[in-house]
C-alpha cells in the first residue's frame, strides 16, 4: 500500500525538494482537503477525483448476531468519485506518471477511505 511517507518521497524525487519539505507539502494538501470536506464543501481535483459529504437517511437494519431489527441513525459520510484521468490510468489506457502499480494502489485505497456506500458502510 502506498502511504503518506512514500507519497512525500515521490514528491521529493519528482520536484527536487528536500524530503522534509515535500512531507510538509503533502501534509498541507491533505489538511486543506480534510478541512474543506469537514465543512461540507466538495473538493474537486481535476482529473483525479472529487470528495464530498453525503447525508444518509435513518433506516432499519438487523443485528447480524441476533437477527433483531435495529434502527440505524441518519449520518454523514465522505464519498469519493474518481476523475477521468484516474479511471483511465487504472484501466491501463493512460500514463500513470510513475510505476504502473501505484495508480491501482492509490485507487483502491481511495475507494476504501471514501466509502462509496458499499455493503460495509452500514456496519459501523
Amino acid at each position: 500500500m502506498l502511504g503518506k511517507g512514500e507519497i512525500a518521497q515521490q514528491v521529493a524525487q519528482r520536484t527536487g525538494m528536500p524530503k522534509a519539505q515535500a512531507a510538509r507539502a503533502v501534509d498541507a494538501v491533505l489538511d486543506c482537503v480534510q478541512t474543506a470536506v469537514s465543512r461540507g464543501e466538495p473538493v474537486r481535483l481535476s482529473g483525479f477525483g472529487s470528495f464530498k459529504v453525503t447525508e444518509t437517511k435513518a433506516r432499519q437494519g438487523r443485528n447480524p448476531r441476533t437477527g433483531q431489527p435495529i434502527e440505524i441513525a441518519a449520518g454523514k459520510r465522505v464519498s469519493f468519485s474518481p476523475g477521468s484521468k484516474l479511471v483511465e490510468s487504472v484501466r491501463g489506457g493512460g500514463k500513470s506518471g510513475g510505476s504502473s502499480g501505484s495508480a491501482g494502489r492509490g485507487s483502491s485505497g481511495s475507494s476504501r477511505a471514501g466509502g462509496s456506500g458499499g455493503a460495509r458502510s452500514g456496519r459501523r
